[in-house]
């Protein structure tokens, strides 16, 4: 197609996308209530752990508080609800575009994404009642801890996003290794070195600073890394690139040719 068609293509999927997020967005607007119960439900789950030993209080601050708190909350809701459909707008724009090979990495690439994200984020709402309670623990006895419920809202969100997207790292391994990028060999080399980085990003991109929370996404990272060096060893003898590939000798070390 002529470049005009292609914007005008793009502007058609866009409009697509934008009306069903809408849409969604304001039947979310019914459901605040329900909604804004699931979200503080970490935060009444780390006070009854915590059994009254610290006075804390979950509160809205300023006169637009509440509305912007509905708005925002309302607005993540619909992103994620509609995510498939927008999703899709945009593979269905890109995939005229790609040769058949590629084709068949991109519809595994999507089939596991998605799962591997929620699975993320499922991990981040059960480690977050403890992560609450190990921060709230450290306020003063004599002190009331008050959290504002619009930066609690952005807080889970992060822990949302770091979670869903770490847990996507291990796939990105996979399709490097599918590109001939990254072998299995070089992943099991490297490994000692992965865990280390595993951990230290943990420890960085958490934005609870307790053990707990960066423990739940280090291990399960590194749980998908090593079967990511599976799969890129299974690869790699499927295609013969242990039997034929020059990585099997040394640089100082001469070839049999």
């Amino acid at each position: 197609m002529a470049l005009s068609d292609h914007l005008r293509e793009l502007r058609a999927r866009l409009i697509r996308s934008v009306l069903v997020l809408t849409l969604v967005f304001i039947v979310s607007l019914f459901f605040y209530e329900q909604l804004a119960e699931i979200i503080r439900a970490p935060y009444d789950d780390a006070v009854r752990q915590l059994n009254g030993e610290v006075e804390t209080q979950l509160v809205v601050s300023e006169v637009t508080g509440p509305l912007l708190l509905q708005l925002k909350l309302c607005g993540v809701f619909s992103v994620i609800v509609s995510s498939p459909y927008w999703l899709y707008q945009i593979w269905a724009f890109i995939l005229p575009g790609l040769h058949p090979s590629e084709k068949k990495w991109t519809r595994i690439f999507t089939a596991v994404a998605g799962p591997l994200f929620f699975a993320g984020v499922a991990t981040a709402y059960y480690v977050m009642p403890k992560a609450l309670e190990v921060l709230i623990s450290f306020t003063p006895a004599d002190a009331t801890n008050l959290v504002d419920f619009g930066k609690f809202f952005s807080f889970i969100t992060r822990m949302f996003l770091v979670f869903g997207i770490a847990f996507e790292i291990p796939l990105f391994v996979v399709m490097l290794n599918l590109a001939g990028i990254v072998s299995g060999r070089q992943l099991g080399k490297y490994r000692p070195w992965i865990v280390i980085a595993t951990f230290v990003f943990a420890a960085v991109a958490t934005p609870s600073t307790d053990p707990f929370s960066m423990l739940m996404l280090a291990i399960p990272m590194l749980i998908l890394f090593l079967i990511a060096e599976v799969i890129a060893r299974s690869v790699d003898r499927a295609r013969g690139r242990g039997r034929d590939s020059t990585e099997q000798w040394a640089d100082d070390e001469v070839s049999p040719l």
